[in-house]
């Protein structure tokens, strides 16, 4: 047996609480191991029956899933004294061992009383704050990002900054301005509430003299350009009344340049009451230099423009918990996405979500984080965070041709494994945002940016398009993903084809609750010419028992062939009448770039 393969802590991801009564045990094994037990019971157990030693109870563990290196094995468990001691019995072929916190054993080694000497893991008490619980309304949502100055225009008031007609044909640069606003998403939520998405993320709104605002200026007033408190108010008064939930994004990591505290610390130096906002480590901070790589002071990728704030200040902290406060309840707002939320403070962001909760339970607090974020996501800091490794996944498959489907599988499969069942509910999943090219520049074809598509809204978690992926709007380098929606054409109709398929999708995952669940079965093919590369997988969801008294589950499968040849789907005897959504596919034979989802 390989037990180097074999990974158990009582901790994070391997033993948690799924809520107050639950709590879910996964272990990762080789993948020559064939089944394994999980031996449990109140640590106390023995003292209360009056046993000479401990002795817990088997229970089989389910296989989750498989891994490129690993299988993952998952149990739930519902102590009924709410702690819980356990050890695993491990089996590979013939072989039995015992998987315990210090070591592995046999059987002769744990004979003779010896068993006392092993070190059982161990959750010592399921403490109800302890869950991590986050909004159950974001399992659901699909999200329409928004980057306001190249979203719409609403035209009622005078801009301070517009150099550029809306969407006037040439290549938009980091510092044009077109003049969209709030006033234009106002103007829009129609056509939002169309795509059937629930939830609106506004890139930042506050007084800035760039385009994407992310160096804010002042972060109590909206950016003038943009309009008013009360657009701000209204805009998310209206969308609440059609039913979309408002998300605002919360640049917390850093500041611009003309921040009032950092204008005081520029001016006063060790004086200013407000030098320990930042992380200055010389004098002078205004050198006229562009970048900080002389650690002067520290900014966010070595950039002047945006001083680092220190958000290890309690001062820092309740100042901004105020101004969350505020968005919270009076503009009452739904969501937070934190900016860079990997860099401020594990502190600052526990403190605002303490400040936070109690006005608002379902408040959404979302992190922009690039990678493995397990340690924000244990129910004292974000609810969920940017999933960038799902689009990294995924761009990967599609763009070697020479990676096989299992290869996609075992990477979503790793990516649906990394944090607790409630989180990954929400992951907040996408294929493109204003800080990545455009989803559809990023795909050989429109076909297969439509299968990314369907992995998107087929997946568990919320699900964002950025605005203009409705119609595959494409954009590279530069500021190219950052351009004018092109109204006039979508208008015009030049583009109702992709819209009515992406709205097809929107709406078969808030009408089949397949499309949303996290139990996924990934099928193989028969083989033949192009057949590694047929994405295949079953999306259940169960319905009590069926007629031989097992438990019966609803059963959609989504079939896309991302390989040259066409492929054969095995459709159920009334296949028409079933199939859901398709493209490239007569009724018989999937094209190369197919998709097809049909119910079992």
């Amino acid at each position: 047996m390989n037990t180097a393969a074999i990974q158990h802590r009582s901790a994070l991801t391997d033993c948690y609480a799924l809520d107050e009564s639950r709590i879910r045990l996964n272990v990762r094994t080789g993948k020559d191991v064939s089944a394994v037990n999980v031996v449990w019971e109140d640590p106390y157990i023995d003292k209360l029956l009056k046993l000479d030693e401990w002795q817990g109870t088997a229970a089989a563990m389910r296989l989750q899933c498989e891994l490129k290196h690993h299988k993952l094995w998952s149990v739930t468990l519902a102590p009924k004294f709410k702690r819980l001691q356990y050890y695993f019995e491990v089996f590979s072929g013939g072989e039995k061992l015992y998987f315990y916190e210090d070591d592995f054993y046999t059987e002769e080694e744990l004979s003779g009383g010896r068993r006392k000497a092993a070190v059982c893991f161990k959750m010592p008490w399921l403490n109800p704050s302890d869950v991590a619980v986050v909004p159950k309304w974001a399992e659901g949502t699909v999200w329409y990002q928004i980057f306001p100055e190249r979203f719409c225009s609403g035209g009622s008031h005078t801009k301070r900054f517009r150099n550029r007609e809306w969407a006037d044909g040439r290549a938009p640069s980091y510092n044009d301005f077109f003049g969209g606003d709030l006033r234009g998403v106002i103007r829009r939520l129609d056509y939002i509430q169309s795509l059937g998405v629930s939830g609106i993320y506004l890139t930042p709104v506050f007084e800035s003299a760039s385009t994407h605002k992310y160096n804010t200026a002042d972060y109590m007033k909206i950016d003038p350009d943009f309009g008013t408190e009360e657009d701000m108010r209204e805009l998310v008064e209206q969308a609440h009344a059609r039913g979309i939930r408002v998300m605002i994004d919360a640049v917390f990591n850093h500041c611009g340049w003309d921040f009032a505290p950092w204008q005081d610390v520029v001016r006063n130096g060790e004086k200013s009451k407000y030098f320990g906002w930042f992380f200055v480590n010389s004098l002078p901070v205004d050198t006229g230099s562009f970048k900080t790589d002389d650690a002067r002071f520290f900014s966010f990728s070595f950039y002047a423009g945006m001083p680092k704030l220190n958000t290890n200040n309690p001062e820092v902290a309740d100042y901004f918990l105020e101004i969350c406060r505020r968005w919270v309840s009076v503009w009452r707002i739904d969501g937070i996405r934190f900016d860079v939320g990997n860099e401020v403070a594990h502190s600052f962001i526990r403190h605002l979500r303490r400040g936070l909760k109690p006005l608002n339970p379902d408040l959404f607090l979302l992190g922009e984080i690039w990678h493995d974020s397990v340690q924000w996501l244990q129910g004292d800091e974000y609810d969920s965070v940017m999933n960038y490794p799902f689009i990294q996944a995924v761009d990967r498959f599609f763009s070697t041709e020479s990676l096989p489907a299992q290869e996609l599988h075992f990477a979503l499969n790793r990516v649906l494994s990394m944090y607790s069942e409630q989180v990954s509910k929400v992951l907040f999943n996408f294929l493109d945002t204003h800080d990545t090219d455009r989803a559809a520049s990023c795909c050989a074809d429109r076909a297969q940016f439509l299968q990314k598509l369907v992995l998107l809204l087929s997946m568990p978690g919320s699900a964002c398009l950025y605005y203009g992926t409705e119609i595959a709007m494409e954009g590279a380098g530069g500021d190219m993903n950052r351009k004018c929606m092109p109204w006039d054409e979508i208008d015009g109709g030049l583009h109702d084809k992709m819209i009515s398929a992406v709205r097809t999708l929107v709406r078969l995952r808030a009408e089949c609750p397949q499309m949303r669940s996290a139990d996924i079965l990934w099928l193989g093919t028969d083989g033949g010419d192009g057949a590694d590369r047929i994405i295949r997988y079953e999306k259940r969801v169960p319905t009590g028992m069926d007629a031989a008294g097992g438990g019966g589950a609803d059963v959609l499968e989504v079939c896309m062939n991302a390989g040259s040849a066409d492929f054969l789907p095995e459709l159920p005897a009334d296949g028409a009448r079933q199939v859901l959504f398709s493209a490239g596919f007569d009724g018989t034979a999937l094209r190369p770039g197919g998709i097809v989802l049909f119910r079992k």
